[in-house]
């Protein structure tokens, strides 16, 4: 497994501005926007690309269109406040959704929700969960995708913990793993440290 830490400076202005208590619902949902445009661009680098000859207003030009195929599957709830910049990037993507319930004592996660299009084999699948913290709900997530055997399986998070990161790598070592930061560790309820509290209440202000 590759952990693609995406150091840029409007990275670190966002998510400094989503780790921040005093980042206001609206505000923490317009730089979460923002942050996950970024890391989408390193997440997406590799696609592969078909010629696409075209007709500019002066002249023939050869271009590139994507061509790999890609399926978004955010992780319910707070992964769905990642999906929006997908859907504006990415072209002819599709989305599928995974809800998964973690157990707080074992951190073991179960599915309670799989909606998925049924045409995922040989596509790029991008999870999108804004914190890998035990790591137990990204290894069911990506164990559930593999059952419909895409061409490769990603995840977009954005913040990390040494300890999901461990689990993954050690779970699913084929999966890269995009995230603004690798942070310190878990404390002893599985939150993550420095982190930036329940992304999902922040994101809709519950």
């Amino acid at each position: 497994m590759a952990l693609h830490l995406v150091d840029h400076p409007l990275v670190a202005h966002y998510l400094t501005r989503l780790r921040d208590r005093e980042t206001e619902p609206d505000g923490f949902r317009e730089a979460s926007g923002k942050i996950i445009t970024l890391l989408l661009y390193e997440a997406t680098r590799d696609l592969r690309t078909n010629p696409a000859p075209i007709k500019t207003p002066l002249e023939s030009f050869e271009g590139r269109t994507v061509s790999d195929r890609v399926v978004a599957v955010p992780i319910l709830r707070a992964g769905l406040g990642l999906l929006p910049p997908v859907l504006d990037l990415l072209p002819q993507v599709t989305v599928g959704y995974i809800g998964l319930e973690r157990d707080e004592r074992t951190a073991i996660a179960s599915r309670y929700y799989v909606k998925l299009p049924p045409d995922i084999q040989g596509k790029v699948a991008i999870i999108l969960d804004p914190m890998l913290a035990t790591g137990g709900t990204a290894c069911k997530a990506v164990e559930i995708l593999e059952e419909y055997r895409p061409a490769s399986v990603r995840l977009v998070c954005v913040v990390a913990a040494p300890e999901g990161i461990s689990a993954l790598q050690a779970a699913h070592p084929s999966v890269d793993v995009f995230t603004a930061a690798r942070d310190r560790e878990l404390n002893a309820q599985k939150y993550i440290l420095p982190g930036l509290g329940d992304y999902g209440d922040r994101l809709f202000g519950t």
